[in-house]
């Protein structure tokens, strides 16, 4: 059994150097990944992706292991020109990255993406939170209509909720009507 492992740590070690397979994404061949390793939104970013990394279609691409399709544009904001990528999961999308020469926002829509608290998109409100108050704002016009609020214990991670609410427009939503609001996406932030 030893000589086996160890055939097969050399054949790795061999085969890496090799220039037609230096591309192969050798992570993927231990044993711990083989059932999946889920990327997860954290203080640092969203699974690979972090503030460091480039605003370059290749290093998201690497950060994300190649398991979404990507495409790029570009869109305005407060005047600014910013680049930005989407994740696409088939044709669903289910990330965006946005920045200028390195990542500065992650807008997480796919639900198998965690935060490290295990919230995903369509989470309850009333699962997070008990009440809006100290937690949660209007959301700010680019959000459209929703309630985006802190992840709780977190500096750069947020929630932004929608729903059913016949309020006025720029108001919050009472708690009680709150309660049945489900996460739309999760926003991480530089």
């Amino acid at each position: 059994m030893n000589s086996l492992r160890f055939s097969l740590c050399a054949l790795a070690l061999t085969l890496s150097g090799c220039s037609t397979l230096s591309s192969v994404n050798w992570s993927a061949a231990n044993p711990w990944n083989w059932f999946g390793s889920s990327t997860e939104v954290s203080e640092q970013g969203v699974g690979e992706i972090t503030s460091a990394t480039a605003m370059d279609e290749s290093a998201i691409n690497e950060a994300l292991d190649g398991d979404y399709r990507l495409r790029s544009g570009m869109k305005t904001d407060k005047g600014n020109i910013i680049r930005y990528f989407e994740a696409l999961k088939g044709d669903v999308l289910a990330l965006v990255v946005n920045g200028e020469g390195t990542v500065s926002r992650i807008d997480v829509l796919d639900s198998d993406i965690k935060t490290a608290d295990g919230v995903k998109t369509g989470d309850a409100f009333s699962a997070i939170y008990d009440k809006a108050f100290g937690h949660c704002v209007a959301a700010v016009e680019e959000e459209g209509k929703g309630v985006e609020c802190k992840a709780p214990g977190s500096e750069h991670i947020s929630l932004l909720f929608t729903g059913s609410w016949q309020g006025p427009e720029g108001l919050m939503p009472p708690d009680d009507v709150l309660k049945n609001w489900k996460v739309h996406k999760i926003i991480w932030r530089r």
